[in-house]
């Protein structure tokens, strides 16, 4: 798909639908940075996957690599649309970007809100000031291969069991999805409003992590909405149903950087 050809349907589309996946995830320009791997694997070994995330950001932020404003792009170019955004990706720009305006969904979470390690009823609140001192403090020392499972501890404590608060996200052991219903709420209200009327899918790298939330839902919308289109775009994975020949288009390039082009 020509880019003109792209901002044609988008400026003719009634509603515009948004998957953002993996690739918007920090960890995915990572790879080859040897602090960053070294401080993965003692994360892992300690078992505190839930820190993943923050430790992927924490890394991109000091090196300097930010997808602020590509975000930002994309958000002027649904400004004043009708339009919603659900996200696989748990980097917190794309809450700082999106969020506020009840347009946006999280279902995997992110690492702005707390929550008990053992799920406890009504004990998901924001992460503090304090939280994120605590979290430089312990990925400066991470970062020079200094870390101690103990120091993971910093984000307090559960009001009723008195168990480790962890990041609500979907790398912790007991992820606590009572995070984003509401919003999910929102966002199924909102889909519901698009039946019949001319729907451009927008999904931007998304993989096969959870297949259930973006891929799969956004292929059925287009089979039953006849005046839907998809536009998918993915570095690895950018293929489509070849019975969508005239109802979306599968685009072989990195999501951020296709987007950095339009």
């Amino acid at each position: 798909m020509e880019i003109e050809e792209f901002r044609e349907r988008l400026s003719q589309a009634e509603f515009l639908l948004v998957g953002l996946g993996e690739e918007f995830d920090a960890a995915c320009e990572l790879k080859d940075v040897q602090e960053f791997q070294r401080g993965r694997e003692l994360l892992q070994n300690a078992e505190v996957h839930w820190l993943l995330p923050a430790w992927s950001e924490y890394c991109s932020s000091r090196l300097g690599r930010d997808i602020r404003p590509v975000l930002e792009k994309l958000a002027g170019m649904l400004a004043g649309r009708n339009y919603f955004v659900v996200s696989v990706s748990v980097n917190s720009v794309i809450a700082a970007v999106f969020g506020g305006s009840n347009r946006l969904v999280m279902p995997c979470g992110s690492v702005q809100m707390k929550q008990c390690a053992r799920a406890c009823e009504g004990e998901i609140i924001s992460a503090s000031d304090r939280d994120v001192s605590v979290l430089e403090t312990l990925f400066r020392k991470l970062w020079t291969g200094s870390f101690s499972p103990e120091e993971a501890r910093g984000l307090g404590n559960c009001r009723q069991c008195g168990s480790p608060m962890v990041f609500n996200n979907v790398y912790a052991e007991n992820y606590d999805e009572t995070g984003y219903l509401e919003d999910w709420q929102c966002y199924t209200k909102w889909l519901q409003g698009t039946v019949n009327h001319k729907l451009l899918l927008l999904e931007l790298g998304v993989s096969m992590g959870f297949p259930s939330v973006i891929r799969v839902p956004f292929e059925k919308i287009v089979t039953y909405n006849q005046k839907a289109f998809l536009c998918r775009v993915n570095e690895k994975i950018w293929q489509i149903p070849a019975d969508f020949l005239s109802k979306g288009v599968g685009i072989s390039k990195n999501a951020i950087d296709w987007l950095g082009e339009l």
